[in-house]
């Protein structure tokens, strides 16, 4: 049975009908308690379906331990969006409800190379020498998670130096502890920096400058 019904299919089909440039989703499975592990591929195989610039690859996260290493992903499921290279785009549970959005602007993004940023972000993270990890913890059903989920992709695009992680918290709820997740969405920066709720760029850039004072 199809994740996508034929409304949902037409909506991506006209979203990524003007991609640039070919993208891959590299899919991270796990046979170790993955709930929607099959979804996810299913989903994965659904959206690439719409454009011929759209192609899949699945892995086992345990049984592709040097594939993992290569696109650093550390958990599984996972899904890298990967572009003309790879801009730090990552995944982490399945873009469903509102987080499916997110999945398509990761897409966009990825195939154009060229994030939406205002110029004094641009500016700043082109000067980064130091390495910046953004996890921002969503939830499907947040309506506000995909603006900062958006933003941290927007960021990893600007900078070779930034990777965002877009962590669905329910599935991973000992990450989600870790951090004390209370709500979302929650963008943390180099496990150290947190802003809570979908902030404009001026507040992670400053959450990233203390970050990396630290």
């Amino acid at each position: 049975m199809a994740l996508l019904n034929d409304e949902i299919i037409k909506n991506v089909t006209e979203m990524l009908a003007d991609l640039a440039n070919d993208v891959r989703l590299v899919v991270f499975t796990t046979k170790n308690g993955c709930e929607y592990c099959k979804e996810i591929v299913q989903l994965a195989e659904e959206v690439a379906a719409t454009s011929s610039k759209l192609t899949t690859e699945v892995y086992d996260f345990d049984a592709a331990p040097d594939k993992a290493a290569e696109y650093n992903i550390t958990m599984a499921p996972a899904m890298a969006i990967v572009g003309k290279r790879d801009y730090g785009l990552r995944y982490y549970g399945i873009p469903s409800g509102h987080e499916f959005s997110t999945l398509m602007y990761g897409i966009q993004r990825a195939s154009q190379g060229e994030p939406d940023l205002d110029p004094p972000t641009l500016s700043y993270l082109s000067e980064l020498t130091q390495s910046v990890n953004i996890q921002v913890f969503v939830t499907p059903t947040c309506p506000y998670c995909p603006r900062a989920a958006i933003l941290a992709y927007d960021m990893a695009v600007a900078s070779d130096k930034v990777v965002a992680d877009i962590v669905e918290s329910m599935e991973f709820p000992d990450l989600a502890n870790r951090f004390s997740v209370m709500g979302v969405p929650l963008s943390v920066i180099n496990e150290t920096g947190r802003v809570e709720g979908a902030a404009p760029p001026h507040m992670i850039v400053d959450a990233i400058k203390a970050a990396l004072a630290q």
